[in-house]
């Protein structure tokens, strides 16, 4: 168990995703930013995928290792003990996890394997307070129209492919190749808000 202190009405947020920070304030929740490595001492979570893990798996074990991260971190800094909130986001296809594009070919190799499928979006949160790693995962299905080699380069030169699991942003361009979204939009943006306002519920957040 992780020691931490009773938790206060002000969360941390670990994460540098400004649609994460977004959704928090969408639901009143007050934050301060935790950021792991832009801030000394620098801490640095493998996010490489083991072999013949799943995604479901995968997205779960790098939330966890993100929080014990993060709690490290905060001690190392002598950050005042609040609650701390964590998140990853990855797409998944056919098995295969699809993380976020490593340049424009990768983002569109990713593009043209979802162009016309469809996909699952997972996100895993966790939260640590009061003792406790507590952890949840939504699971959302999106589907894509079939997209032609020009709509994806127009998209990849847009810039908005770079920094998303994907290689998409659901709020973004990207919505208008978006038939069918079923599960958790938020949870497709990266912070499920029903399974983030239960976690925070239990660990004594007025929310």
């Amino acid at each position: 168990m992780i020691d931490m202190a009773q938790p206060t009405n002000i969360i941390y947020l670990a994460s540098k995703s400004p649609r994460r920070r977004e959704l928090l304030k969408q639901i009143g929740v007050q934050f301060e930013l935790l950021m792991m490595r832009e801030q000394s001492p620098r801490v640095d979570v493998d996010e490489v995928p083991l072999r013949d893990e799943s995604a479901h798996a995968y997205v779960q074990r790098i939330v966890l290792l993100k929080a014990a991260m993060a709690t490290k971190a905060m001690r190392e800094r002598r950050l005042p003990l609040r609650p701390i909130l964590t998140a990853d986001t990855t797409v998944t296809i056919d098995g295969d996890v699809l993380g976020k594009p490593v340049d424009r070919g990768d983002a569109v190799r990713m593009l043209k394997r979802l162009a016309g499928e469809s996909h699952q979006v997972l996100t895993a949160i966790a939260v640590v307070a009061n003792g406790e790693v507590k952890h949840a995962l939504s699971t959302s299905f999106v589907a894509f129209a079939p997209l032609t080699d020009e709509e994806i380069r127009r998209y990849v030169d847009s810039g908005e492919p770079m920094d998303k699991a994907g290689g998409y942003a659901v709020q973004g361009l990207a919505a208008r190749f978006i038939v069918k979204l079923s599960g958790s939009y938020s949870g497709v943006m990266g912070l499920p808000l029903y399974e983030t306002t239960a976690l925070l519920r239990q660990c004594g957040l007025h929310i």
